[in-house]
């Protein structure tokens, strides 16, 4: 079991102020989810499970009165005693104590499975609330920036070197970037309803979404390898041996049984003779053996445990082929958020350079607002499109760590 434990912050890099919030948020998620309460609980029946089959069978008590007394030679029986006692063969008990134990195993890794899948779906929902959060920040940015241009082209109005539709334009704009950050608004307070719904409380509690992150400069190591370590083909690996104990239990439950048991008869003695052992009661010891000679159910068995092999072997397969297509995915992407990020830098710092000269030519009575309109339509692309391949990158990230740690 010990590739099934995790660091709790497996879906973040932890130099980042946000981590322990999200790690808050996680744990939290973890505490209050019922699914994963159900699991648990389902856990603890399988461990009780273990106890239930550390059994022999029940040992069975018998008595008879005889009626009509049988005489015999040294008297007339009375009435009849016997106890008996059935045990598995040897080695039978510890099999299925075995293959209990390899079933609880399999219900621990569901729980380990649910932890991380839960984790995962936290920390893309937070990503998601930094970027609409980040957006709406700097819609409010370029919205005051707006506003400041709108004031300089009042200005320009005054002194007959810009027109009332450059005035207008810019109001325009202004209630176009109104409109997409209500619209931003109501997008948060819907991610912050599913966000509340996976740590299963009130959908109207204020998220704490982290204020700025940043793409680090190295992206950390990926080792492939770890894919193989991951719950969700372990958890093929903990089916597969339980279907080894099992087939080693129904091999010992092939085995004979064994029986042993006692019958006692009391004897009355005969007053019509003198003989020797007159009225001796009658003890007699038993051995049994059940042996299933006809009985081609173990053979079955043995047969089914060997197709489920298969069929887990074959399953195996086909999820690490497709969690490997999912990995390779995610790492591209990744890649590409960081190509996005590095070109949407570079763009955004030309932008501002091109709105520093149009200030300047503001000085000499040159500026011309449609030039201001784009470059601010620039600017407010460059802007958001970086804030997404942040979301990106950590989105992608957290699928990346998901499948590797």
């Amino acid at each position: 079991m010990k590739h099934l434990n995790f660091i709790i912050g497996f879906l973040f890099i932890s130099v980042f102020a946000y981590a322990q919030q999200l790690e808050s948020y996680i744990q939290e998620g973890w505490r209050n989810s019922a699914k994963i309460q159900s699991f648990e609980l389902h856990y603890a029946v399988a461990k009780e499970k273990i106890k239930e089959v550390n059994t022999i069978p029940n040992t069975q008590f018998g008595i008879g009165y005889f009626v009509s007394e049988p005489e015999t030679r040294t008297g007339a029986q009375r009435a009849k005693f016997s106890i008996q006692q059935k045990l598995p063969w040897f080695g039978t008990i510890t099999a299925r104590e075995n293959y209990s134990t390899a079933m609880a195993e399999t219900e621990y890794v569901d729980i380990v499975i649910m932890k991380r899948k839960l984790a995962l779906s936290i920390s893309q929902s937070y990503y998601k609330l930094f970027a609409i959060q980040n957006k709406q920040k700097t819609l409010e940015d370029n919205i005051l920036l707006l506003q400041t241009y709108e004031k300089l082209a009042l200005t320009s109005v005054e002194v007959g070197k810009a027109s009332a539709v450059d005035v207008l334009r810019l109001q325009i704009r202004q209630n176009e970037l109104e409109q997409y950050k209500a619209v931003l608004k109501e997008s948060f307070l819907a991610e912050q309803i599913a966000f509340n719904a996976l740590l299963n409380r009130d959908s109207d509690i204020d998220i704490v979404a982290p204020s700025d992150m940043n793409i680090p400069l190295e992206d950390p190591i990926t080792n492939n390898e770890n894919l193989q370590l991951n719950p969700e083909l372990l958890k093929y690996d903990k089916i597969y041996e339980s279907i080894k104990q099992s087939e080693l239990l129904n091999r010992k439950e092939k085995a004979p049984q064994i029986g042993f048991g006692l019958d006692y008869i009391p004897v009355s003695e005969r007053n019509d003779a003198t003989i020797s052992d007159n009225g001796k009661d009658i003890i007699m010891p038993m051995v049994s053996f059940s042996i299933p000679i006809f009985n081609k159910r173990h053979d079955s068995r043995t047969r089914q445990n060997e197709l489920r092999q298969q069929e887990i072997t074959a399953q195996k397969e086909e999820r690490l082929n497709r969690m490997e297509t999912i990995l390779g995915k995610a790492i591209s992407n990744r890649n590409t958020a960081r190509i996005k990020y590095n070109t949407q830098k570079e763009n955004l710092k030309q932008a501002k350079n091109a709105e520093e000269i149009l200030i300047k030519s503001y000085e000499t009575g040159t500026i011309d607002f449609n030039d201001v309109l784009d470059i601010q339509e620039l600017q407010l692309k460059f802007q958001l499109n970086q804030i997404e391949s942040i979301q990106l990158y950590y989105t992608e990230a957290a699928i990346i760590n998901y499948l590797t740690n």
